[in-house]
């Protein structure tokens, strides 16, 4: 099946070719063998545009996909491939709903044109969750081969700007949220944090870059809701934390305030994480989103899943970051399970 992707959730435009080839069997759990192959996968970010404002402006955001999106697809036609997708996959939400808006609308106007140029061409036009594309991107991992008995129950951890995320998920196509944060995401605090140091946009490879160069024990920041029994997460407070410090301590070096903060963010995910694949007795666990890109967090729950004896997957770092890829590959899967979402811009879709 051939599948064309496009993403515009938030300031990354993105647009992406893939074949994919594997089952959903009846009466199974799991699929078979799945297996993706990419095509053609472009990523225009407009990180240098917003950095200038310290974040995302949705409506500028806008502009630049409605210009990007039709020199990417240009470009990806220009390649020589026949572009005759079985699916045109579009990411629905969550996200900024401006941004969104030019990627379904896009999708509208590409699956008219090719259904209108060639009456036999069946494609369908289908709606992706953008945190779907995360939870699945773990397909994408470099050490991924499909074992259906020894893969699920899995603990699944989804860490990005706007979203902290902890499922059990039993197989494909069930699924349970165990919790979410309750305030701040983890992503969205290491942006704060970062604006606090004075550093440039997107703060989150800024503090991993300073961090690198710090004491993560010079600072004893909390670690929020870490003994609590449940799954769920909140930032806010170590945030404030944060900025209670470098208000009382001004000669404070942003190094250490760096890596200690990112030490209490890591410790705290990874540890409720951890305790999850414990209670419901995992066999694997999946890192996805944004953060997921952060090397000190890999790393650390890389280590706890191989003391645990557990199966750990996390996608190259290039597909933690959005992208049209993950789009693509939560699209077949949804396919597969006979799902499809409205093809309509929805900013506050959840799992």
């Amino acid at each position: 099946m051939r599948i064309l992707a496009i993403e515009t959730s938030c300031d990354e435009t993105a647009i992406a070719l893939l074949d994919a080839k594997g089952c959903l069997p009846a009466g199974r759990q799991g699929l078979t063998s799945p297996r993706f192959k990419i095509i053609k996968s472009v990523v225009s970010s407009q990180a240098k545009i917003h950095a200038h404002w310290g974040g995302v402006v949705p409506n500028l955001a806008k502009r630049e996909h409605i210009k990007n999106l039709p020199i990417i697809f240009k470009n990806l036609r220009l390649k020589t491939y026949d572009l005759k997708p079985d699916l045109i996959a579009v990411t629905v939400g969550p996200g900024l709903e401006p941004a969104l808006w030019t990627g379904v609308n896009f999708s509208k106007e590409i699956h008219k044109e090719l259904t209108t140029k060639n009456h036999k061409l069946k494609t369908k036009l289908v709606g992706v969750n953008h945190l779907e594309g995360h939870l699945y991107s773990f397909l994408l991992a470099k050490n991924y081969k499909l074992k259906t008995k020894g893969l699920f129950p899995a603990i699944a951890l989804i860490v990005s700007g706007g979203h902290t995320i902890l499922l059990r998920m039993n197989s494909f196509t069930k699924r349970k949220k165990l919790g979410e944060t309750r305030d701040d995401a983890v992503g969205e605090a290491f942006d704060k944090v970062a604006r606090m140091l004075r550093l440039p946009y997107p703060g989150g490879p800024e503090i991993e870059r300073l961090a690198q160069k710090g004491n993560p024990d010079a600072i004893k920041f909390p670690r929020p809701m870490i003994n609590d029994k449940n799954y769920e997460f909140s930032f806010s407070g170590l945030k404030t934390s944060v900025l209670y410090y470098l208000r009382d301590n001004p000669e404070a070096k942003k190094e250490n305030v760096a890596a200690s903060f990112q030490a209490a963010a890591i410790e705290t995910l990874v540890t409720k994480t951890i305790r999850a694949a414990r209670e419901f007795d995992a066999k694997s666990i999946m890192l996805s989103g944004g953060v997921a890109s952060n090397a000190a967090l890999r790393h650390e729950l890389k280590i706890k899943c191989q003391k645990l004896n557990v199966n750990f997957f996390v996608p190259p770092k290039k597909f933690n970051t959005d992208n049209a890829v993950m789009i693509a590959v939560a699209a077949y899967i949804n396919y597969l399970r006979k799902k499809n979402l409205p093809i309509r811009a929805r900013g506050s879709l959840n799992l």
